[in-house]
């Protein structure tokens, strides 16, 4: 178990693609393991790989790593994204918890049957609770906290382009996340990442949301 970073997840977005993003800046490689079977996650539970028999699952440094928020705090711990002191970690937990809170709603869309109204909510709390918060912390700098990169300003990367996909020009009244956003992609790294051909995984579709209910043996709609 030592060696490359191992992903365990869906060949699909979900709770891993912030994981993914994160490795990504950091500079890491990392090889996948899909889940498309029961079968497969079944295996898993029998060998002890998941403490609470949940997916994400990482394997780094000879550990089996689950939770995302501790997964993505101990890549950002390792590779120096996590602020210079426990001031600078707090705004960033505080950050970054937040656009989890958001992207999670809309990771929960394809398997919503009626996306309409949770569509609506997405766009309202963005524009009136999310986005303002981002646009004014970024009146300045060019990071979040601390004038340096952090996993936060990895994730508010990652949810602004998630929240264009759904509503194109919901920036247009956040300049000054606009602008990060254009500086973000500016990043060598994060440019290779979101060239086709990449790890980076497209949206949902209806074979992810199968492959998803098939694999924990549950039924839409979700209780």
């Amino acid at each position: 178990m030592s060696g490359k970073v191992v992903l365990y997840y869906f060949n699909g977005r979900g709770k891993m693609e912030s994981i993914r993003w994160l490795l990504t800046v950091a500079e890491v490689e990392f090889d996948e393991v899909f889940l498309t079977t029961r079968d497969q996650y079944l295996k898993l539970l029998s060998d002890g790989a998941l403490m609470f028999q949940q997916v994400p699952m990482v394997e780094i440094d000879g550990m089996k790593l689950i939770q995302t928020k501790a997964i993505l705090n101990y890549i950002a711990e390792k590779y120096n994204l996590h602020g210079k002191d426990i001031k600078d970690r707090v705004m960033i937990n505080m950050y970054s918890e937040g656009l989890m809170d958001l992207m999670e709603m809309i990771m929960i869309l394809p398997f919503t049957p009626d996306v309409k109204p949770k569509l609506e909510n997405i766009q309202t709390k963005a524009k009136e609770r999310y986005l303002p918060v981002f646009e004014k912390a970024l009146t300045g700098p060019i990071y979040l906290v601390g004038g340096k990169l952090s996993c936060a300003d990895v994730q508010l990367l990652e949810c602004t382009l998630m929240l264009e996909e759904k509503f194109p020009g919901i920036l247009a009244g956040f300049p000054n996340v606009k602008s990060f956003q254009g500086r973000m992609t500016q990043i060598p790294a994060i440019g290779r990442f979101l060239q086709p051909g990449s790890k980076r995984k497209p949206q949902p579709d209806d074979h992810y949301v199968k492959t998803v209910m098939e694999v924990f043996n549950i039924s839409l709609p979700l209780p």
